[in-house]
C-alpha cells in the first residue's frame, strides 16, 4: 500500500493506493486561511500537521488492515510557501503562502542584487515565490530573521514531522528562486542575496527518491511499519501532472483549482521569464515543466456565488447552460488576488465591465468563466512564444466538473480539451504514485497509465471569432485600468 498526502491551500487530501495503483480510499480535511492585512495570505503550519493526523486516523479507522501494510508515503503540496523554523524546529511565524503578495518591493531589491537571476532560475522574481518573502522578513521582522535556522516548503514541514529529516524535491525547490533550475542544485548566489546559505536549506532529491523512514513515534501512533519509506514527492502541480501521466515532452494539463495553471512537460530547458512563464524542474529526473499561473480560477466562481448570496455555485452554472447561445458583452478581469502570468502584478484587481440594466446573473457568471478562459489564453501565448510545443491537454481540478466551462475554454484556447476520470483528485494521487515508484524503481515514462478518457470537448467553430474579438477587449481593458490599481 502507498499513501499520498497533498497539502493544499483549502484542505489536506489523502489517497491510499494499492500495488496495482488502484485508489483504495481517499479523505480530506479542511484548512483555514488568514488574511490579516491587504495582500497577506498566511496559514499556521501546526494546523497542517493536525489536519494530516486527523486524516490518517480516518483512513486507519476504515482501512486499518490496508493501512498497516503501508510501504511508502509520497508528499505533495502548495508551492512557494515560507515555513520558518529556529534551531529547535519551533515555528517562528505563520507560513506565508503562494498567493501572498506583500513582497513586491523586495522582488525589485532582489532582482537588482542579482542581475543574472532569470538566467539562474529561469523565472522572473514574483512576490508569491519564497525568496522575496524571506527578504521581506529580514527587513520587517529582523528579530525573527535572526533566529532563522531552516526554511521549509509546506509539504516538507510535514516530512520533518513524519521523518525528522530536512528534505525537498527538485520541483518544489525550483519555485523558491534559490535553485539553479537547469543544474538542479541550490544557487549560492541567490541564497547569499537573501542573507542565507545552504545550511538554511533542506537536502535536494528527485520526486521518487527515498528521503527517509518514518520515526518510531509516527510508526507507533499511525500503526505502520517503522520501515515505511517517505519519497521526495512534488509540488502540487508536478504531482498533479503525475496523476494524469503528463510526463512526456509536450503533454499538458490545464488545472481549474483555486488558482489556474497551464502546465506543459518538457525534456528540454526553455525559459520565457519576460512573459511571466514559470520554468521549473519536473518531479522526475532530467525533465522540466513550464507553467502559466493565474492566481484566481475556480475561486472566481465561488466568490461570485458568495457575492450573489447563492449557496450552490452549480445553480449559477445551470443558468449559463440555459442561456448557452448567449453572446453577452460583459467582461470580467479575474484578478481577485493579483496576477502572475503574464502581468506579474500583485496589485491587479477584478473588474466587471459592460453591464447594463439588462445584465443578468447568467451574464455575470458567463463573464467570469470567459474571463478566466481569457487569462488562460494569455498564459498559452507565453508558453508558445517560448517555442514550447503543446500536444494533448487534459483538464483537472474542481472546475473540470463543469462542461459549459469546458466549451468556453476549448473555444477560447482554440484546441480540444481532454476530460479524464478521477480528474478532481490530482496531487494526492500523484504523490501516492511517486511513493509507488520509489519502491518499484521502474522507468517513469512507462510506470503510469493515463486515466480513462470520459470525453473530449472540441472548440465551437461558431464562437471562435467572437471570443477572439472579445479577448482583445479583455486585454485592452486591463491596460486601460492598470494605472488605477493601488
Amino acid at each position: 500500500m502507498y499513501l499520498g498526502i497533498d497539502l493544499g491551500t483549502s484542505s489536506i487530501k489523502l489517497i491510499l493506493l494499492d500495488e496495482q495503483q488502484n485508489i483504495l480510499a481517499q479523505h480530506s480535511e479542511p484548512l483555514s486561511i488568514s488574511h490579516p492585512k491587504p495582500l497577506w495570505s498566511e496559514q499556521n503550519p501546526d494546523e497542517w500537521w493536525q489536519a494530516t493526523c486527523r486524516g490518517v486516523q480516518q483512513l486507519k479507522k476504515h482501512y486499518n488492515t490496508a493501512f498497516s501494510a503501508l510501504k511508502a508515503i509520497g508528499l505533495a503540496g502548495q508551492q512557494h510557501g515560507a515555513t520558518l523554523l529556529n534551531a529547535s524546529d519551533d515555528i517562528l511565524r505563520p507560513a506565508m503562502l503562494w498567493n501572498d503578495g506583500r513582497a513586491f518591493a523586495e522582488c525589485k531589491t532582489l532582482a537588482a542584487k542579482i542581475a543574472s537571476h532569470a538566467k539562474i532560475t529561469g523565472n522572473r522574481i514574483m512576490p508569491g515565490f519564497t525568496a522575496p518573502k524571506i527578504v521581506w522578513v529580514a527587513k520587517h521582522e529582523p528579530d525573527i530573521f535572526k533566529q532563522l535556522a531552516k526554511v521549509l516548503l509546506p509539504k516538507d514541514f510535514l516530512r520533518l514531522k513524519i521523518t525528522g529529516e530536512y528534505a525537498t524535491d527538485m520541483s518544489d525547490a525550483a519555485g523558491t528562486m534559490w535553485l539553479d533550475t537547469y543544474a538542479r542544485d541550490w544557487s549560492d548566489d541567490m541564497l547569499n542575496a537573501c542573507g542565507l546559505t545552504r545550511k538554511h536549506m533542506p537536502t535536494l532529491f528527485e520526486g521518487s527518491d527515498i528521503t527517509g523512514t518514518v520515526t518510531a513515534d509516527i510508526a507507533s501512533s499511525w500503526g505502520i511499519s517503522p520501515q515505511t519509506m517517505v519519497v521526495g514527492g512534488a509540488g502540487d502541480n508536478p504531482a498533479g501532472a503525475i496523476s494524469v501521466n503528463v510526463i512526456q515532452s509536450g503533454s499538458a494539463f490545464l488545472s481549474l483549482g483555486t488558482s489556474g495553471v497551464f502546465f506543459v512537460a518538457s525534456d528540454t530547458y526553455q525559459a520565457n521569464p519576460k512573459d511571466g512563464l514559470h520554468t521549473f524542474c519536473h518531479c522526475i529526473p532530467d525533465y522540466w515543466h513550464h507553467m502559466s499561473v493565474h492566481l484566481s480560477s475556480a475561486s472566481c466562481v465561488s466568490w461570485l456565488a458568495a457575492t450573489l448570496n447563492e449557496s450552490d455555485a452549480n445553480r449559477l452554472m445551470a443558468e449559463v447552460v440555459l442561456d448557452i447561445d448567449s453572446k453577452s458583452s460583459v467582461i470580467f478581469l479575474p484578478y481577485l488576488s493579483g496576477e502572475r502570468t503574464p502581468h506579474n502584478n500583485p496589485h491587479a484587481q477584478a473588474v466587471f465591465f459592460g453591464m447594463t440594466h439588462a445584465t443578468t446573473r447568467a451574464d455575470l457568471t458567463r463573464a467570469v468563466l470567459e474571463g478566466v478562459a481569457f487569462a488562460f489564453a494569455d498564459g498559452q501565448d507565453a508558453i508558445t512564444q517560448a517555442g514550447i510545443k503543446i500536444n494533448d491537454v487534459s483538464v483537472v481540478g474542481g472546475g473540470s466538473q463543469n462542461v459549459v466551462w469546458g466549451d468556453i475554454l476549448a473555444s477560447v484556447l482554440q484546441r480540444p480539451l481532454i476530460y479524464r476520470s478521477n480528474r478532481d483528485i490530482g496531487a494526492a494521487l500523484g504523490a501516492a504514485r511517486l511513493a509507488w515508484l520509489g519502491i518499484n524503481r521502474c522507468d517513469p515514462q512507462s510506470a503510469f497509465v493515463s486515466p480513462p478518457i470520459e470525453k473530449i470537448i472540441e472548440p465551437n467553430t461558431e464562437k471562435i471569432d467572437f471570443y477572439a474579438e472579445k479577448r482583445q477587449k479583455f486585454q485592452k481593458l486591463y491596460h486601460c485600468v492598470e494605472d488605477l490599481f493601488v
